[in-house]
């Protein structure tokens, strides 16, 4: 379990990283052309996985269409974010895709039976993200020589 919670924590710094990225890239190119950038480097390292051996490519048939959308939903994430992250920078993006994602967790879990006995719980957990965003706003607000005083 330990070897999942600690990919999950570098999967998190690698899509810090990667919004951080495109976000530059959006700035010079606009966010469509960083996402399209953005997903043509993604093909090109996965392809060059799959020659090497590191998997097998088998055409998933039987998937339902729905499943087919993951790649729609990935590109108009890198190009949201593009939108974004410039205007409101890294941290408030961050943590607004954060809360977008408990949302959706919450949401897909309760709908498919399978969230667990505590709404209570999540619905806490979210309040805590949108509780930190307000308090990171409110720091930024306030006036510099406000912050300053000690």
């Amino acid at each position: 379990m330990l070897l999942f919670m600690t990919l999950a924590i570098v999967n998190g710094l690698c899509i810090g990283g990667s919004r951080s990225l495109n976000g530059k890239l959006a700035q010079h190119d606009g966010a469509l052309a960083a996402s399209f950038w953005n997903h043509l480097g993604g093909f090109l390292f996965l392809s060059l996985l799959l020659a090497c051996g590191a998997a097998a490519l088998d055409l998933p048939l039987n998937a339902p269409w729905t499943a087919w959308c993951g790649g729609l939903i990935g590109a108009a994430f890198v190009a949201l974010n593009g939108f974004a992250l410039p205007r409101l920078g890294t941290m408030k993006t961050a943590l607004l895709v954060i809360a977008g994602q408990m949302v959706a967790g919450v949401l897909i879990d309760r709908l498919a039976g399978s969230g667990g006995k505590s709404a209570l719980a999540q619905a806490a957990g979210v309040a805590l993200i949108t509780a930190g965003l307000h308090v990171s706003r409110r720091d930024h607000a306030k006036p510099a020589a406000a912050r300053a005083a000690p």
